[in-house]
């Protein structure tokens, strides 16, 4: 009941406190933005330069080979670098996902703090 009481005295605080949490959000949500648009650009340069490179490479390795007995050697070849290059493209995506900060994390933080003094304030206990 005494967390009651003092809810008139604490408003203030609160509101203050509310103010900060939409600040860190807004902050979350920009870097988070920044992070996510960097990483969306990053994707998408390697992305249309690794495609062009791969079909003119592939365009040169089977006009290179087509009048010969290796053109499906030379095309089982390129399937495989294929596939090396796709696996390595994986483990750098995961190293990169794996190194952004969480999200809303200084909110989740901050609110933690936070909700151990509320509890604190607002229990029955003297």
């Amino acid at each position: 009941m005494r967390g009651l009481w003092s809810l008139p005295k604490a408003a203030p605080a609160l509101l203050r406190h509310l103010a900060a949490y939409a600040e860190l959000a807004a902050l979350d949500f920009s870097r988070a933005q920044r992070e996510l648009g960097s990483i969306v650009i990053a994707c998408g340069c390697v992305a249309l330069c690794a495609f062009f490179f791969v079909l003119l490479a592939c365009l040169g390795v089977i006009a290179y080979f087509w009048d010969t007995p290796y053109r499906l050697t030379a095309i089982g070849c390129l399937a495989g670098g294929f596939l090396i290059a796709a696996v390595i493209m994986l483990m750098y995506l995961n190293r990169l996902l794996s190194s952004r900060t969480p999200f809303l994390g200084d909110l989740g933080r901050e609110w933690q703090k936070d909700k151990v003094i509320l509890e604190h304030a607002f229990s029955d206990d003297e």
